[in-house]
């Protein structure tokens, strides 16, 4: 019992001189050992949910910072390139643009210290996934993400970004894949513009409509008009989608647009305007081109031009000539229109063109073939005319009937058909007759704006439902729809199958 006394007792002993590294144990409630080891000499700072600050901190330092967006390289525009660089545009070095100045010193800086006065600085411009710096010009890609193939090819998005601040001026051609002086007119304008004195951004699609365009159709090839599905919507049509994503991408990164357009199914237009002329920025673009006839209307829904003046985007379409053909005296007078709208906006340096004209506003309405035959016109494109004159003749080639058309107004031919077999009710002559100057407001400047909000797709221009789906595929299987009795069609009528 003694020897059990003693042991007991040394052992106590000994674990009050253990070293206090040393664990022990110590049962919980249940009776189970738990160890137990002492705590560091520093403890972390608690936060109030009992976890350590530090450990927060960590989480996050962990977070990666957001990834810039690439800068688009500078190229020249009118340099020939490759299908594969129109895919995956050039971006800049980040060698090249990773490099800094070494610092100047007071001295340096107090002598190279001059008042000048402020300027508005280029700001850069980001679109379609690329930041295009100021004082540069590069060409990117849209491809719609969806189509009947499944590759898209990719369609060419001029952009001249200039030094100084101003509005950002877009420029879009063959959104009807068969109209070819748009094409050129764009071309030649981007190509001639210099970044290094551009105030602003013009931003210049020559070719929307590829699918058309390789075909020499002006439509789609699920045989739908583009034009006529703008806003457009994801989850619509073929042609629905496809608007929808150039408006997404595109179009709303534009403070005023020109949309380029020619005349449609053997027709020829005048060089002209037209424009919702109860805008006032509508009426100030107008007023930018000089001495060019321009029309009032609205657009027909669905139209681009519709779709993005009620997005808050001021936007005009310039018809001029034919389809299918390249007409140079319409291509000259559009590149020069454009080119005298950018010095009216202030984005480039004044320079000689047409002076300061006004243009002249008019009305108009659309003579038509009373019988089918083959029409041989009497008038020239811009001839003036007064009622009853000689507009032209249709003649049946199997009775040799000829039917005179004549004028039923005083005005003048903006646009007419060419020689051609035509249906009773075709839209042979488009004559404009002047409008008061009460009926145009004052111009509204057009300037670099936030951009526009989102647009809600619109369900009744894209044809959702399986009706009019099926009304829409009957119009396009015609040229012409046939007319009911009258001598005047409706001006819906004119707008949608005429117009733009």
């Amino acid at each position: 019992m003694r020897h059990r006394s003693l042991s007991i007792s040394l052992l106590f002993t000994l674990s009050c001189f253990a070293s206090p590294a040393l664990l022990a144990e110590e049962s919980d409630e249940n009776g189970e050992p738990v160890e137990i080891q002492e705590p560091a000499e520093t403890v972390p700072e608690q936060s109030q949910e009992g976890e350590p600050l530090q450990e927060g901190a960590q989480l996050e330092s962990s977070d990666q910072p957001e990834k810039p967006m690439p800068k688009a390289k500078s190229i020249e525009l009118d340099k020939p390139v490759s299908e594969q660089e129109l895919v995956a545009p050039p971006q800049t070095d980040d060698t090249e643009t990773g490099t800094e100045a070494a610092p100047e010193t007071a001295a340096e800086q107090a002598a190279t210290e001059v008042p000048k006065p402020e300027k508005p600085v280029g700001h850069p411009l980001q679109l379609l996934g690329s930041e295009v710096p100021s004082a540069t010009s590069t060409r990117l890609a849209w491809s719609p993400s969806q189509h009947f193939e499944g590759v898209y090819s990719a369609t060419p998005v001029l952009v001249v970004n200039g030094a100084e601040a101003g509005p950002t001026l877009c420029l879009f051609a063959a959104i009807h894949g068969d109209e070819l002086n748009g094409i050129e007119t764009v071309r030649r304008v981007m190509y001639n513009l210099n970044p290094k004195t551009l105030k602003g951004a013009v931003i210049g699609v020559p070719i929307v409509n590829l699918q058309g365009f390789h075909r020499g159709s002006r439509y789609l090839t699920d045989r739908r008009d583009l034009n006529r599905h703008f806003p457009g919507h994801n989850q619509g049509s073929s042609a629905s989608r496809i608007a929808r994503s150039f408006f997404d991408e595109v179009v709303t990164h534009c403070n005023a647009i020109v949309d380029l357009h020619t005349g449609s199914f053997y027709r020829t237009n005048l060089p002209q305007l037209r424009g919702d002329l109860k805008n006032p920025k509508v009426v100030k673009l107008t007023k930018g081109f000089g001495s060019t006839v321009v029309l009032h209307s609205d657009g027909a829904k669905g139209t681009l031009r519709r779709a993005a003046v009620e997005a808050g985007i001021p936007t005009v379409t310039l018809e001029a000539g034919a389809p299918m053909v390249l007409d140079e005296p319409s291509v000259s007078h559009s590149v020069k229109g454009i080119r005298t709208l950018l010095n009216q906006l202030g984005m480039v340096s004044k320079f000689r063109l047409w002076g300061d004209p006004e243009p002249v506003y008019y009305n108009s309405t659309w003579q038509r073939a009373t019988t089918g035959g083959i029409i041989f016109s009497k008038v020239q494109l811009g001839e003036s005319v007064s009622k009853g004159d000689l507009l032209g003749t249709v003649t049946n080639p199997i009775t040799n009937v000829r039917t005179e058309i004549r004028s039923q107004y005083n005005g003048r031919i903006l646009g007419m058909a060419m020689n051609q077999v035509v249906q009773p009710g075709f839209a042979a002559y488009h004559i404009g007759i002047q409008a008061p100057e009460e009926q145009i407001p004052a111009p509204e400047e057009v300037t670099a704006e936030a951009e526009p909000a989102p647009v809600e797709a619109d369900n009744t221009t894209t044809g959702e439902s399986p009706m009019e789906e099926v009304n829409e595929n009957a119009r396009e299987s015609h040229d012409e729809t046939p007319l009911n009795s009258g001598d005047e069609p409706s001006t819906d009528y004119d707008e949608d199958r005429e117009e733009d």
